[in-house]
């Protein structure tokens, strides 16, 4: 009788646990060796990241996460609604879209099926990290000239520096320009340029297509581009 009241007990956590909110974007896959852990589908809400779906996972890593789409952005799953040690950052959209990954190295190179935005990010990313890379790289060579107080060396890192950030603007510039007709583009433009010169900003907006100006990164490049021409015109 025991072992039949601890199974039904079970069954209605699993049964509570699990997600029964419906949306026009579902979020499905596998966590391989996530035994037992709650993930959560998050997204930003303003300067806000908030939760929008959680899920249990018990024993065999798969699950299930919905949420309402109206135009593509960046959604996060995460173990922790707390923290961002652990997640998956992805481009949602309408329909479904599968996600999996292993537990032990979760969030490092998980498998993204059924987004195109996320397709087109994935490509920037693979270049982007090799920026990233040259830039710790000359972090590094930075202290050791200013440990050595070698004038010279420390003009030439710097130089080195800059045209480094040049190309990264350049390349930058010129994938979001190619990928015009994609969320991602405006998306791009936002998080790795807005320290740039404005007019990269303004030919990526001019070039954005009808329906990405439309959408959300799209409305908010174009609000950015705007609120920083007001200010130099003050």
């Amino acid at each position: 009788m025991k072992k039949i009241i601890a199974v039904l007990v079970v069954s209605i956590l699993m049964i509570a646990c699990s997600s029964k909110k419906d949306g026009n974007m579902i979020v499905e896959g596998n966590i391989k060796g996530l035994k037992k852990g709650t993930l959560y589908l998050q997204k930003m809400n303003d300067t806000a990241l908030i939760s929008v779906d959680s899920v249990t996972v018990l024993g065999d890593g798969n699950f299930r996460l919905t949420d309402n789409v109206e135009s593509s952005v960046m959604y996060y799953l995460t173990f922790d609604a707390k923290t961002t040690e652990k997640r998956i950052l992805f481009f949602g959209n309408k329909g479904t879209i599968t996600i999996n990954d292993n537990v032990d190295i979760f969030g490092f190179n998980p498998e993204i099926i059924g987004s195109k935005n996320q397709t087109v990010f994935n490509n920037f990313s693979k270049i982007n990290n090799q920026f990233k890379n040259q830039r710790l790289e000359f972090i590094k060579k930075e202290f050791d000239a200013t440990k050595s107080k070698d004038i010279d060396l420390i003009d030439k890192v710097q130089n080195d520096f800059n045209r480094m950030i040049r190309r990264k603007y350049l390349y930058t510039t010129n994938f979001a320009l190619t990928n015009s007709d994609s969320e991602a583009a405006p998306y791009i433009a936002l998080t790795e340029l807005y320290d740039a010169n404005i007019k990269l900003l303004d030919t990526i907006n001019k070039s954005l297509s009808i329906d990405v100006k439309k959408s959300i990164y799209g409305k908010r490049l174009d609000k950015y581009i705007s609120d920083i021409k007001a200010k130099e015109n003050k």
